[in-house]
């Protein structure tokens, strides 16, 4: 039977099904709106509820302490900080006494609490607090008295040359980078310890009858923290126990290759036990002070805790810190990198005993910050290191200056122990402000050859470097950087990035945060970002520069005269 041309019922019956669809979509689309309206709503409440919540975060430094209480939103509510003395007994010796580094961290904690209290806050509403340090520094103590057997040695101390020429010679000495992940150097733990154990008369002695405490800078400030002898807390994080090159990567246990290298009896000394970044109950709690009863739930070398504090939680994420030296820092995922290019290998971060630990790759600057006060405190060029950026500005380049700051030698990649502090291209015509150029470029030359060794370790290029740190207040050191790298550097506008890390990985021990997704708007308004502004050629001319002064800073001292600065 021919179909009736006329008959409209399955046109109308069409039409009738795409209205009913259309009305679904609207349906759908409302439903989508709506969820996405509850969904910030409910951000928006869970960011009211963020900042009415605070943690407390002890940053130690190599020179001063800061406590900062952050809510936790990210914004820095009170703050205090305190210097405390730098000793230079002998050439080449830095250290620390540890009762006023003990004593500087309770002094912040009591002036930022009166702020805090003055903000109309109790301490009932700090709910942890998180601890980070300088890392290497060595401290022994008397485990049966409490008291410390010696100063501290600090991470930038060099008497330990001679001896470090000496493990280098010894039988397996080869192996241990891929152990530890750190080359012999002037600069782990270990050897530190070593030299104490050889040339300390009171640190020996309690070696041998067993009562020999050693720990680096959050070890002692935990242990003091939690009563001292009352609450015998001896403890370290993986980050921290990584820069003492006793620590295995993989196992994140003390290794016995390790120990039995340096002549390490673990029956005579007591090495704190390592646990997780994060970790609610294992750091223990304040015994005394305004914030009795608080618990201490994170602990993080400094630059991990800079890293943390960038959120650099993705593999190929980078930041670098211009402090008393400058450190960048790589990560490089769950799994460690051995570096064949004269970076170290280290641990980033482990926020909980249930999450793996993040690896990552570090070259470190010894001098950045610290050359700005050898300009000022040994040159007198100005009264105030803020003003290194006002002199720079007075000249338009650095003149034809190259200043190789090796005042300690050269740390990575270069690795150069028998270079001293060094400045070419001086004429009559240098200025101070030249000087203070050179100055703020050393470390950003150095920067870049990180950045290069760190692409052909991992093979990957990076696209922008995040920065913090007293230097990175300069605008002319940071634009120089981006020149000089190629790639945009990006300035948070809240500097307080290491501290902010110890707190992020305090909060993640208590559960405030449970995903790294929770934190990718921490610290991201009003960034400041610096793109290069001169040409690749230019660039690679100044850089190649740099190179050649680098080399010809080689052999300055002999190895007779750098043996006698050890003795």
């Amino acid at each position: 039977m021919r179909k009736n041309p006329f008959d409209m019922s399955e046109l109308d019956a069409e039409i009738e099904a795409n209205e009913e669809q259309q009305h679904q979509v609207r349906i759908h689309a409302r439903q989508s709106i709506d969820g996405e309206r509850s969904l910030l709503q409910d951000e928006e409440r869970r960011q009211d509820d963020l900042k009415d919540r605070f943690i407390g975060a002890i940053d130690q430094g190599t020179t001063s302490t800061r406590f900062i209480i952050f809510d936790c939103v990210g914004n820095p509510v009170a703050k205090y900080q305190a210097e405390y003395r730098q000793l230079h007994e002998h050439s080449g010796w830095h250290e620390q006494d540890p009762y006023e580094m003990v004593d500087s961290v309770y002094t912040c904690i009591e002036e930022a609490m009166k702020t805090f209290l003055a903000l109309g806050h109790s301490k009932s509403d700090i709910e942890a607090i998180g601890l980070t340090s300088q890392r290497e520094t060595v401290l022994c103590w008397d485990w049966e008295t409490g008291e410390p057997l010696c100063p501290s040695i600090a991470w930038p101390d060099t008497r330990t040359k001679a001896l470090v020429r000496e493990l280098k010679a010894q039988k397996g000495a080869d192996e241990l980078k891929n152990i530890c992940g750190l080359p012999l150097s002037t600069y782990p733990s270990s050897v530190s310890l070593v030299w104490l154990l050889r040339n300390n008369e009171a640190v020996k002695q309690a070696y041998e009858e067993g009562r020999l405490a050693f720990g680096t800078v959050d070890s002692w400030l935990i242990y003091n923290l939690n009563g001292g002898l009352e609450g015998r807390h001896h403890v370290t994080d993986v980050t921290n126990a990584s820069r003492t090159m006793l620590m295995n990567l993989e196992t994140l246990d003390y290794d016995k290759r390790l120990l039995d290298f340096f002549g390490l009896d673990p029956k005579k000394i007591r090495l704190p036990k390592i646990l997780p970044s994060s970790d609610p109950e294992g750091f223990g709690y304040v015994r005394s002070g305004p914030l009795e009863g608080v618990p201490i739930t994170s602990d993080l070398g400094d630059q991990s805790a800079a890293l943390v504090g960038h959120c650099a939680f993705t593999p190929g994420m980078a930041k670098n810190t211009y402090g008393t030296g400058c450190f960048l820092l790589y990560n490089v995922g769950e799994k460690p990198v051995i570096s064949k290019h004269g970076l170290l290998g280290t641990v980033g971060f482990q926020l909980g005993k249930n999450r793996k630990p993040v690896y990552a790759l570090e070259g470190s600057v010894a001098v950045a910050g610290s050359g700005v006060s050898f300009l000022m405190n040994n040159m007198g060029f100005f009264r105030d290191s803020r003003k290194v950026s006002d002199l720079a500005a007075m000249v338009p380049d650095n003149g034809g200056c190259v200043f190789v700051t090796a005042f300690s030698g050269l740390f990575a990649p270069y690795w150069i122990d028998d270079a001293k502090g060094t400045i070419f291209g001086i004429t009559q015509h240098t200025q101070r402000g030249h000087i203070a150029r050179a100055t703020m470029e050393a470390a950003c030359f150095q920067t870049k050859a990180i950045l290069d060794a760190m692409e052909m370790d991992s093979g990957h290029s990076l696209s922008q470097l995040a920065v913090d740190g007293g230097m990175s207040n300069s605008d002319i050191c940071m634009q120089t950087q981006a020149d000089i790298i190629q790639i945009p550097v990006e300035r948070p506008a809240m500097h307080e990035t290491t501290a902010l890390g110890a707190a992020i990985a305090a909060g993640f021990a208590i559960d405030i945060w449970k995903e790294f997704d929770e934190l990718k708007n921490m610290n991201r308004a009003n960034r400041t970002s610096f793109t290069p502004a001169i040409s690749r050629e230019q660039s690679q001319k100044m850089y190649k520069q740099w190179t050649k002064a680098v080399e010809m800073s080689r052999g300055w001292v002999d190895t007779k005269e750098m043996g006698g600065e050890d003795d």
